[in-house]
């Protein structure tokens, strides 16, 4: 991200290894991203695209599978001389971490194909798999020798979920440490790739009137808002064993959370974001299991409409326990201990199956003194709130108040709007492209590092420990298609608060 795509900088000639190149999620986004790097003219000279799949593919299939997904997911129109282009760099290796012989036999061919492209042994390895292969995976490339460092830069993308607790991601984190070196290790979450999270920073940090009022003394509470229209569909098997909780709030929401609370960076480098960021999550909080209870909500969808999609209830989604006590809503109120957040809650939610499809941070600022207008018509303000929203309109409102035409006093609050779409000319992405070309050109800013990773488990631990235990005590039922459960109101209600209406 430090330096734009806008300067066309061609990443270094370099293998692109994709575990998991049959699955839904290189179909998805990894293969279009590719394709609009392609596009930009953003991809190296010398390349090449390795396929890895378990069971047995031909390169021509390989590619023919690709395409399909392609022409499926694609955010722009295909040409066909790019598209030709690109899958001929394609080649198929089958590997499976069960037969260590096959990653030997793995090593031999990507090494002649690295010859014959001439790539100068640089390679991505990409695990686009199933979490619990990104263990097995990473053993067998260290190994056979496939990630260390000789002269050639090697570097593996790990997708999220990055653990299931505090437990399996210092696991996690310490056998691929065993493996490469921290700077080597990209763990990859799509959210850091959306143009409004990356502006954060800059919203923060390039624009003076901003800084010296972004803390405790102006700011009243901060609202992180993922809220999804569509249910679990079929993916019921993974959602019970993770959770809204799990699924959510250690990635996407406290990487809006660092990027909105952290301090200012003394340079826009990787090292430096990366620390303020990790050191503000270090700096939640930590609860008891009693006042992780009580600073929680957690809810369950039961059948219902959402917008024009009717959803049925959670248990009886295909692959879920009939009794299941997995939270489709989580809503927290975390503290942040330090001099510039001392007494400012930030208040986050998450959920399935809600009314409207949502991705937001909303800053609340104090409210201005009352007093003077008392002999005025005016019997109240309304409230400033910065708003980033991310999805699925990217864009930044600011809503103040300002007097209404005529010859009283009266005053409305308003809004103004910036939006994306309508000041820039810009290609539908994914949202990969920019993650992709950054661990090309080996600029990992926006990728998370182990003791931020760790830093976020820490902090949710105590509400993952006290739910298990709470049972399906506290699990509050909602209608799908409705905000969540009403407890979630009370949550702020209590503090004198109240949610920031979505849509």
């Amino acid at each position: 991200m430090t330096e734009t795509l806008a300067k066309k900088r061609k990443p270094d000639p370099c293998s692109f290894v994709i575990f998991g190149a049959t699955g839904d999620l290189t179909h998805r986004l990894v293969i279009p991203a590719l394709y609009n790097l392609a596009a930009g003219d953003l991809l190296p000279e010398k390349f090449c695209v390795v396929g890895v799949a378990r069971k047995g593919m031909s390169s021509d299939d390989m590619r023919e599978s690709l395409l399909k997904g392609l022409k499926q997911y694609k955010t722009r129109p295909i040409e066909d001389a790019i598209v030709k282009r690109l899958l001929e760099c394609v080649t198929s290796i089958e590997a499976d971490p069960k037969d260590p012989a096959s990653f030997d036999a793995m090593a031999e061919r990507l090494h002649r194909l690295e010859t014959n492209r001439a790539t100068g042994g640089n390679r991505l390895f990409y695990l686009a798999t199933p979490p619990a292969a990104f263990a097995p995976i990473a053993k067998q490339l260290g190994r056979t020798g496939m990630l260390k460092e000789d002269g050639a830069w090697r570097r593996l993308v790990v997708e999220k979920p990055f653990g299931t607790d505090l437990a399996s991601a210092k696991a996690l984190n310490g056998e691929l440490l065993k493996l490469m070196d921290e700077h080597q290790i990209y763990r990859i979450d799509h959210y850091l790739g959306k143009e409004t999270v990356q502006n954060i920073l800059v919203l923060r940090f390039a624009n003076g009137m901003f800084e010296p009022i972004w803390n405790r003394d102006h700011i009243d509470h901060v609202q992180i808002t993922v809220s999804e229209k569509i249910g679990v569909g079929h993916r019921g098997s993974f959602y019970d064993a993770t959770g809204a909780l799990r699924d959510m709030v250690p990635n996407h929401l406290f990487q809006l959370l660092s990027l909105v609370a952290m301090e200012p960076p003394v340079r826009f480098n990787a090292h430096a974001v990366r620390t303020e960021k990790a050191e503000v999550l270090a700096a939640i909080q930590a609860e008891s299991e009693e006042e992780a209870l009580k600073n929680s909500v957690r809810g369950q969808y039961q059948a219902g409409k959402s917008g024009d999609v009717e959803i049925s209830d959670y248990r009886r989604t295909e692959q879920v326990k009939p009794e299941s006590t997995t939270e489709t809503y989580a809503a927290l109120k975390l503290t942040i201990d330090n001099w510039r957040w001392a007494g400012v809650p930030f208040y986050l939610r998450t959920g399935k199956a809600l009314g409207t499809k949502r991705t937001e941070v909303a800053i609340k600022f104090k409210q201005a003194p009352f007093a003077m207008f008392r002999d005025t018509p005016v019997d109240k303000l309304s409230q400033n709130y910065l708003v980033i929203a991310v999805e699925p309109n990217e864009g930044i409102t600011l809503q103040f108040n300002t007097k209404v035409p005529g010859p009283t006093i009266n005053i409305d609050g308003v809004e103004m709007k910036f939006r994306y779409k309508d000041y820039f000319q810009a290609e539908p992405t994914t949202g990969y492209e920019t993650l992709i070309y950054d661990c090309m050109i080996g600029d990992n800013i926006l990728f998370q590092r182990a003791d931020s990773v760790e830093a976020g488990w820490q902090a949710v631990q105590p509400f993952l420990d006290a739910w298990k235990k709470a049972g399906a005590k506290g699990l509050e039922p909602y209608k799908a298609g409705n905000e969540g459960p009403n407890a979630a109101e009370e949550l702020l209600k209590r503090d004198g608060r109240t949610w920031r209406k979505l849509g």
